[in-house]
């Protein structure tokens, strides 16, 4: 399918990202029929803004293409995990690119890597894992809601890349990753209401050389027992960022720049005709109005090498101690 690496033409079946505008982004299946409210086959039509889109015309047209709507026009797009992101159809609350990106890098992901991750939610995290995982690499995810957990794994299948990863319906808080997990995991990733319940059985799953931790976690009194919680089990590092992204508007101004040709004419007192300002256009950026809002605190942290780990557990309890 079409998640799994790039190809040049849409086939039957495919996930297919629709552009209109910047802010007009959708995702529709290229196919012909489709099931109805009523479970009745009907023909697959989407409807736009500038138009209906008859989805099973896509197949055999290539990537990138523009097509028409009776409208207006749009373009077919090949899908990716940050397009998928602003897409798709939200089951639970989702998170967002500029958190992903920080989650990657700081889990220091790469092909071949295994990665435990709790909960699957909408699966927006998880596609961008797997990306940065395949060929070699798996991610094992976890829901304790399962309708969502066969939901997410229908999708995984239906995008191709239902080898990559593994769906399980379990809440790891009570029941942990499970026995077959022990020792495997290169990072884990944790999404939960109370994640310091998870952090002693995301130390079972990470391997015995180390590994990273992540916990997203919307209030700082969630960060604040988690850090006690990774502190209490040897884990070093830990530290907590909260990304904000901004945009800021390129604009052209009027802006006065000093004339140094005038300022040194008058103090050699020569004569010049040269104004001491001039105006002139320049190109800037403006910051916006407003701050973007709060969305959530990642927590970050890294477990030791097993023969260090009692070493750091003592030093934690002594930083503790004296803290208090």
């Amino acid at each position: 399918m079409s998640f799994d690496g790039y190809k040049d033409v849409i086939n039957e079946g495919d996930t297919v990202i629709l552009y209109l505008t910047i802010t007009q982004v959708y995702s529709v299946k290229a196919e012909g029929k489709t099931l109805n409210k009523k479970g009745n086959l009907v023909e697959n039509v989407f409807q736009t803004p500038y138009g209906a889109l008859k989805c099973g015309e896509l197949v055999g047209k290539y990537y990138g293409s523009k097509i028409s709507l009776s409208k207006g026009w749009g373009y077919v797009l090949q899908p990716t995990p940050e397009l998928w992101t602003i897409t798709l159809p939200h089951r639970t609350q989702i998170i967002y690119t500029p958190d992903i990106s920080m989650i990657i890098l700081q889990l220091e992901l790469c092909p071949g890597s295994i990665v435990v991750e709790s909960g699957t939610g909408s699966g927006s995290l998880s596609h961008a894992l797997i990306r940065a995982v395949k060929p070699h690499g798996h991610l094992y995810t976890f829901d304790f809601h399962q309708t969502r957990s066969e939901t997410a794994q229908e999708e995984f299948k239906d995008h191709g890349l239902g080898s990559y990863v593994t769906v399980g319906h379990k809440d790891v808080c009570e029941h942990g990753f499970g026995d077959d997990l022990s020792g495997k995991a290169d990072a884990v990733f944790l999404d939960l209401p109370h994640p310091w319940l998870a952090i002693p059985h995301a130390l079972k799953v990470l391997k015995e050389n180390g590994g990273r931790l992540c916990s997203f976690s919307p209030c700082i009194e969630q960060v604040q027992k988690s850090c006690l919680m990774l502190l209490k089990l040897g884990f070093q590092e830990i530290q907590t960022t909260e990304v904000l992204q901004t945009q800021y508007a390129v604009q052209q101004r009027h802006l006065p720049v000093i004339n140094l040709d005038f300022l040194k004419s008058e103090k050699d007192g020569s004569e010049s005709e040269k104004k001491e300002r001039e105006v002139q256009k320049v190109v800037t950026m403006v910051p916006p109005p407003s701050l973007p809002g709060h969305t959530g605190y990642l927590t970050f942290a890294t477990l030791p090498p097993v023969w260090a780990r009692s070493l750091q557990i003592s030093l934690n309890q002594n930083d503790m101690n004296e803290a208090e």
